[in-house]
């Protein structure tokens, strides 16, 4: 008997623990959010480490509190990017999704239909999965011509408003005609342009990360 009273007691006075931590609100950790950002060589620190990317950046800014996971592949396509967000979604379940493509697309002047379909898909994927998702707007050089221009940049707009979803600025705009922001190819950003990008995408994405 003094063996079980004993032992009810250590059980009481861990019961009373659990309790007094719970009411402090340090039961259970915090989960820390996800953010999933999918693109192409312009978030894949193409030509450098990718700790200096504008991703790892981000992902320093946040601190531990939130993961940023990375899975941009330089050259990636928006029917690349949708084939690979199913299984990315189902993997890391992240709260935020950035979607940053369509570059690629059209500089190989790929129809314009075809692009708002695959990123259509690519929104209503994230949503569906739970996801609050940011698509950046991207832009093209003039040397595809005004009208392809006009109707590839037209895309980014009104996917954002028919979706409801936060349309991000460019993070290159401003930067291209800077000395020493973009590489001699002049399509992709120097490793001293990432901490730039990272600035112009920040106003628009922190209340996204926020919500």
């Amino acid at each position: 008997m003094p063996m079980i009273s004993h032992c009810w007691s250590i059980v009481r006075k861990l019961w009373f623990v659990a309790v007094l931590a719970t009411a402090a609100g340090i039961a259970a950790p915090v989960t820390a959010a996800t953010v999933l950002v999918i693109g192409d060589s312009l978030s894949d620190a193409y030509n450098m480490p990718r700790e200096a990317g504008w991703a790892h950046l981000l992902s320093e800014k946040l601190g531990e509190e939130r993961r940023v996971i990375n899975a941009s592949i330089s050259g990636e396509t928006t029917s690349g990017g949708l084939s690979r967000l199913g299984g990315l979604l189902e993997d890391f379940e992240p709260d935020v999704l950035l979607i940053i493509l369509g570059g690629n697309d059209g500089l190989r002047a790929l129809s314009p239909r075809q692009i708002e379909q695959n990123l259509a898909a690519l929104i209503e994927k994230g949503k569906a999965s739970g996801a609050r998702v940011g698509l950046m707007q991207i832009r093209m050089p003039p040397n595809l011509g005004p009208a392809y221009v006009s109707r590839f940049e037209a895309i980014y707009p009104r996917l954002a408003e028919e979706f409801g979803v936060t349309l991000l600025p460019f993070f290159l705009d401003d930067l291209f005609d800077q000395p020493g922001m973009m590489m001699p190819d002049g399509i992709h950003p120097t490793i001293e342009a990432q901490p730039l990008m990272l600035e112009r995408l920040w106003p628009a994405l922190e209340p996204l990360l926020n919500d």
